[in-house]
């Protein structure tokens, strides 16, 4: 069923056209992400869906009865209320019908025998069959569950909203829409302000939500757990993509290479044509160079070639220098412990750093990740311990919140006042690569968004030249395509790295070690995030019993089984065009079972909707195998 269709929908504020002839419809039983650069018209899309603003042009049709929660970039809550207050407002209708029990169960307590009695007797039941069928008795204990797993403690409930942070605010908004119970779910950035374990759990949350999900997301990871479909959201357009975030950017970067190829081998033979047409266009020929024009006319006005390469907003550039050739240990934490009256953040922490390493460094909120980055900089001493640098280290530090010490001050001064070496031409040029052209670099420092500002602080990082990579939340504020740049620079770089973050995505891509802090302790696991976890799930099972057949990762169906360990020599016989035909037959076909969750056939019958999941199984791992032979293809074409 589509729960929502937008349809030829038009937008545009003042002069700028956001959107331009948009289709695509929203089903229920699919979570989808809504990627594309900042400013590309993602929240826009949300407004127009809950009908906050309307479309200049189209229509959005909302099916009957589909009740939509949205979560808003901007939290909006009652500052007079607590904590427990303000997010128990959504089970307001319920609360009125448990004040009304109370009110007749205190009268029934000094009403006699006799027709009184009855009557209230008869007036409690209906109202505890309401109070029953709502799912009363549970709500108190769903809000202390949806709390929790946001990462509040109960001590933060009486808190008053007002002394909250900007980000407890955010984590309390969000709440409400969980508990708001909604038909369909339309997210906007929910991971901003989580630590790793709210996310894991949120994650958890949704793969549970019955009804759709639209998700704006810079994470990485959660889209590819959670998705069956992704729109992006690019030159005013939406387009569809089948499968998670990785399936999408496959694709996307596929077809950018075959357009490109196309191109290129149409340019040149148009270009021939043309000079075929000129050259014999009065001579002897005359009569089939005329018939040539007519054809390459009628061709280029049917559309048949690709005449303009595609355009897309340019990438962010990040290279480090590399690194002085060094061995042997670089840093070395000596059973450090931090102590703040008579809680500790952690306690005696070692930890050896070799040159070369990266190190990721990871946990939730609160357990003195960012103290201990301060500590190895010497900016903080510890309560005990100590940390040994190697002669003569390069450091560069990317700080989580960094403010500019002159607001005034443009990006342009900014980088050549750090980097005085610089010419205002090289300067000029080198910020062209971070994405600031023309009169952007003459914006003040004080008015960027945080993902301008970032971008200046990698700039003069990159320029700094460091031997060791000291990065505290270095993706916060990054879109999708700023964070791939950094991922990409941060592997070819061949110093040393030590990370903390909560991107997960970032972690698998980078990291070779990882520390994970938690409150009672601290762990080190010898590869990257998706390996702690699966030490994790081990470690769970074994608690729970020993280990049981299939539990160290989800269990797949057989036909994606198969169609996984499917050899890539099955494709060595299609031509790298053949591949790309095949390619998009089951893009097609996957796109074709995506849009078959929304009907009421398959939805409200579980065996038809696990029939369904497992046949898309099959068809995503075929993808993925396919892509595989693609790739290797086109890298020897």
């Amino acid at each position: 069923m589509a729960l929502v269709v937008v349809q030829a929908v038009s937008k545009q504020f003042g002069t700028q056209v956001v959107l331009e002839e948009v289709t695509f419809d929203l089903h229920a039983g699919e979570t989808v992400g809504l990627v594309g650069a900042n400013g590309a018209g993602k929240t826009t899309l949300f407004r127009l869906i809950t009908g906050e603003v309307g479309p200049d042009l189209g229509t959005v049709t909302t099916t009957r009865g589909v009740a939509i929660g949205y979560l808003r970039q901007e939290s909006q809550i009652n500052l007079e209320h607590t904590l427990e207050e303000e997010v128990a407002t959504v089970f307001a209708p319920l609360k009125a019908l448990e004040q009304k029990l109370h009110e007749v169960a205190e009268r029934m307590a000094t009403a006699g025998e006799g027709p009184a009695l009855a009557e209230l007797m008869e007036k409690y039941e209906r109202y505890q069959a309401r109070f029953q069928a709502a799912g009363g008795h549970g709500f108190h204990t769903r809000l202390q569950e949806v709390l929790g797993g946001l990462g509040f403690v109960p001590a933060d409930l009486a808190l008053p909203m007002a002394a909250l942070s900007g980000g407890q605010k955010c984590r309390a908004s969000l709440a409400k829409v969980l508990l708001e119970d909604r038909t369909l779910l339309l997210l906007d950035e929910p991971t901003n302000h989580l630590d790793i374990d709210a996310v894991r759990w949120l994650e958890k949350f949704l793969s549970g939500h019955h009804g759709g999900a639209v998700i704006i997301s810079h994470d990485r990871y959660l889209l590819d757990r959670l998705c069956t479909r992704i729109l992006e959201v690019e030159q005013r357009q939406v387009r569809s993509f089948p499968g998670n975030y990785s399936n999408y950017a496959a694709t996307k970067f596929r077809r950018a290479l075959t357009q490109q190829r196309q191109y290129e081998k149409d340019t040149a033979f148009i270009r021939k044509e043309q000079r075929f047409i000129e050259r014999y266009g009065a001579a002897q020929r005359s009569k089939q160079a005329q018939g040539r024009r007519k054809r390459l006319e009628r061709r280029l006005a049917a559309g048949e070639f690709v005449t303009e390469v595609p355009t897309s907003a340019p990438p962010l550039k990040l290279e480090f220098e590399r690194a002085e050739g060094r061995a042997g240990v670089l840093v070395q934490c000596d059973e450090l412990t931090m102590t703040y009256g008579a809680n500790a953040l952690f306690a005696d922490f070692s930890l050896q750093v070799n040159a070369g390493e990266r190190v990721g460094i990871t946990g939730p909120n609160g357990v003195g990740k960012t103290t201990l980055l301060k500590i190895m900089l010497g900016e903080m001493a510890p309560t005990a311990g100590a940390v040994r640098f190697a002669r003569q280290v390069g450091v560069g530090y990317y700080a989580q919140e960094h403010a500019a010490p002159d607001p005034q001050r443009t990006v342009l001064e900014e980088i050549r006042a750090l980097h005085p070496h610089l010419s205002e031409q090289a300067a000029r040029t080198l910020l062209g690569a971070y994405r600031f052209r023309g009169d952007e670099v003459f914006k003040a420092l004080g008015s960027l968004s945080g993902g301008e500002q970032s971008r200046v602080r990698l700039a003069s990082l990159v320029l700094s030249a460091p031997e060791l990579l000291i990065l505290d939340e270095p993706t916060n504020h990054l879109d999708i395509p700023a964070r791939e740049a950094l991922e990409e620079a941060l592997l070819e770089f061949d110093g040393t790295v030590i990370v903390v973050s909560h991107d997960r995505y970032f972690l698998d891509r980078i990291v070779q070690r990882l520390v994970v802090l938690r409150p009672g302790g601290h762990a080190v696991y010898p590869g990257n995030y998706s390996y702690y976890i699966e030490q994790v799930e081990k470690q769970r099972v074994a608690q729970e019993g020993g280990e049981r057949r299939g539990a160290r990762k989800p269990r797949r169906s057989p036909p994606a089984r198969r169609a996984e360990k499917r050899p890539r020599l099955a494709y060595e016989h299609l031509t790298l065009e053949e591949l790309e035909a095949l390619l998009a037959e089951r893009e097609a076909q996957a796109a074709a079972l995506s849009a078959r969750f929304g009907e009421p056939q398959v939805y409200r019958d579980p065996e038809a909707l696990a029939r369904l999941r497992t046949e898309t199984e099959a068809v995503q791992a075929e993808l993925r195998a396919l892509e595989a032979a693609w790739e290797e293809r086109a890298a020897d074409a």
